[in-house]
């Protein structure tokens, strides 16, 4: 039967909230399919509000993925902001769908992405407005699957009772792997109810409540274990192994209201084997798989005329790193020579940045800004984190930039890292002066600034940072204010340092979503009944409310706040992710985090795409390759565009 849109009930709230604009729908690239041709229906959901969530590259792919494919369709759905979620509350609306507003409990499936930790809670808010029940266990067949996917999901243990299914790794053919078994269940009459349908969803995915959790009576866990008959021991992640025969997103979504990017994204390629120990994004996308500069030039001619964005940034976790990048920033560069369209690479490493990329991002007279993370403030921590950037390869890459014609960069450094010292961060004010110091001699001017961002560390699943202690809020907080101190102190640099943290309450918080386990997800309900929204922004995030949370949540538990978060854990200890595998092996990790905090000095890890395999496990295990160039192929952009954009 179609289902009716709830706009009509929604349109009189509108004038009442803030930035009503992003509810409405109907954005340039959005796609409204027929109810009743579809067999099987997707909700996908990015758990945070509209402006966050539209430019979210995940999303876009898999909202074209799904909708290209006959008998399939799939909506977007965004966390509301609280002024419209009371007014809902008072008027009987339920959560919605910005491109039909369809009811989001009419679907077969709600996907959620995960990015972060901190956005657990709007999961519940997104779930209790769609009248969706908050527990995996109350659902009936009525109710659409709750399926978790994203980098956060890697570890999924503290919301597993809220979820149905949990993807891990790409989601391109996960998705549609998923979608054939609801198709198949439902034109078989559903055998076997929810439970049959989650038991053929358990061979292609992680199915929560077919596991069972036991625990020490010091609070570790002992075992986790399969409950149902022919339920695998280990669920691996999905890697999707030809980017080229992947090309999303085609036709990008055009948001109708401001959001936090707007540009055309290219994903150049995906993984990363720098081996920096704190980065799970790194670890659990391995191996690295560029595409190809043709297919990346194709997207960019077809993507920019379908949205009319004159920006386009060349994605990846370290986009420099392409084996063939300076030749995709010289042959974009050509491409859109005396056009308005500018190139960005918003992820670049400090040693890959050079006089190419420098020349080319700028020759059209725009400069976006440089983002260079040197993560540790001296030497000898960034070799313990094997972050293998030297104080000299930062000044080069920033002279280059400033001597090109940009006046301002950010340098984002960590704070909290394991072994580190007051003086290791207060180093970073050091290197700030040099920077100023570099610029003004390359610019031969003094309007050169320097932005320092700094956030506190937080400890990740499959790292080889796992197992360490999060650092205290408290020692965070005091190293934070003492380089605050240091970077006001010399009067002819202070001025041109600006300075931007985050205080360390909010990164126990993440560190406990991030390393929790089964019983955490009481903690998430109780604060998320106590009011608990938007965790990801400082304006709402409270921590006080996830204290008393954490308290009444976890009483007579011989678990708390500081055991999830400031307590070392050693090799023996059963994590509550070991049973997911994202191919990295974990004696490989141990070691790694071994070899990190030597007595001697930290080891550092070589990378693999220009070295001999060191047997992370990822492609032994997985049956995955590192795919790079160069290829030695060319664009030729004077005739790319009328080619691509005449198809």
């Amino acid at each position: 039967m179609p289902v009716e849109s709830v706009f009509p009930r929604l349109e009189p709230l509108l004038p009442r909230v803030r930035k009503p604009i992003q509810y409405v729908g109907g954005e340039v690239g959005s796609v409204v399919k027929d109810w009743d041709a579809a067999d099987v229906r997707w909700a996908l959901c990015y758990p945070d509000a509209y402006e966050v969530g539209l430019p979210n590259q995940g999303i876009q792919i898999l909202y074209e993925v799904l909708n290209e494919r006959d008998g399939v369709l799939a909506e977007r759905t965004y966390n509301v902001w609280p002024d419209l979620e009371e007014l809902m509350r008072e008027s009987g609306v339920p959560q919605f769908t910005v491109d039909a507003h369809r009811p989001v409990s009419a679907f077969d499936v709600l996907g959620v992405s995960f990015a972060s930790e901190m956005a657990y809670t709007n999961l519940l808010t997104v779930l209790d407005l769609a009248g969706i029940p908050l527990l995996s266990s109350e659902r009936s067949v009525v109710h659409p699957l709750v399926i978790a996917g994203g980098h956060a999901a890697f570890n999924p243990e503290p919301i597993a009772d809220f979820l149905d299914v949990v993807v891990l790794g790409d989601g391109e053919q996960a998705v549609l792997a998923v979608t054939d078994l609801i198709r198949g269940w439902k034109r078989a009459g559903q055998p076997g109810g929810r439970d049959g349908l989650l038991l053929s969803l358990a061979a292609v995915a992680y199915v929560p409540r077919f596991y069972d959790v036991s625990y020490l009576p010091d609070g570790r866990i002992s075992k986790i274990v399969p409950n149902r008959p022919g339920v695998p021991a280990t669920v691996s992640k999905y890697t999707v192994m030809d980017l080229d025969a992947w090309p999303y997103p085609r036709a990008p979504i055009v948001p109708v209201a401001e959001t936090v990017h707007e540009r055309y994204s290219v994903e150049i390629f995906r993984g990363c084997t720098r081996g920096c120990r704190f980065c799970q994004a790194g670890m659990i996308t391995r191996p690295v798989r560029e595409r190809s500069i043709t297919t990346i030039g194709s997207m960019v001619a077809a993507g920019v005329a379908a949205s009319g964005f004159d920006e386009v940034g060349l994605l990846s976790l370290s986009s420099a790193d392409h084996s063939e990048i300076n030749e995709i920033a010289v042959d974009l560069a050509d491409c859109y020579e005396g056009t308005n369209v500018g190139l960005s690479l918003p992820s670049t490493r400090v040693d890959a940045f050079n006089v190419t990329l420098a020349d080319e991002l700028s020759r059209n007279g725009r400069r976006s800004g440089l983002t260079f993370a040197p993560e540790g403030g001296s030497e000898r921590l960034r070799k313990v984190i094997n972050k293998m950037v030297t104080e000299e390869d930062l000044i080069r890459t920033v002279t280059t930039a400033y001597a090109s014609g940009w006046r301002q960069v950010k340098l984002y450094f960590m704070c909290g890292l394991p072994t580190e010292t007051d003086a290791d961060v207060l180093a970073i004010a050091q290197l700030a002066r040099r920077v100023i110091a570099a610029g003004r001699a390359a610019a031969g001017r003094r309007d050169i600034r320097c932005t320092v961002s700094i956030g506190g560390f937080v400890p990740k699943p499959h790292t080889p940072f796992q197992w360490a202690a999060q650092c205290e809020p408290e020692v965070v907080d005091a190293r934070l204010r003492a380089l605050g101190g240091a970077l006001r102190a010399d009067r002819a640099y202070g001025k041109a340092i600006g300075y931007r943290y985050h205080d360390g309450r909010p990164g126990q918080i993440e560190g406990l979503l991030s390393r929790g386990d089964r019983r955490v997800g009481r903690v998430i309900l109780a604060a998320w009944r106590d009011g608990a929204r938007f965790d990801g922004w400082s304006e709402h995030f409270s921590y006080e409310r996830w204290l008393r949370s954490a308290e009444s949540a976890l009483v007579g538990e011989p678990v708390g706040l500081a055991w999830y978060t400031t307590r070392e854990r050693d090799y023996s200890e059963v994590l509550p992710w070991d049973h997911l595998d994202a191919g990295l092996d974990r004696d490989w990790l141990w070691q790694d985090w071994q070899d990190s905090i030597a007595p001697e000095g930290a080891a550092e890890v070589e990378d693999c795409r220009w070295t001999p395999c060191y047997e992370c496990g990822v492609c032994s295990t997985m049956g995955t390759e590192i795919q790079v160039g160069p290829t030695g192929v060319r664009l030729d952009g004077r005739r790319l565009l009328p080619v691509v954009v005449g198809r």
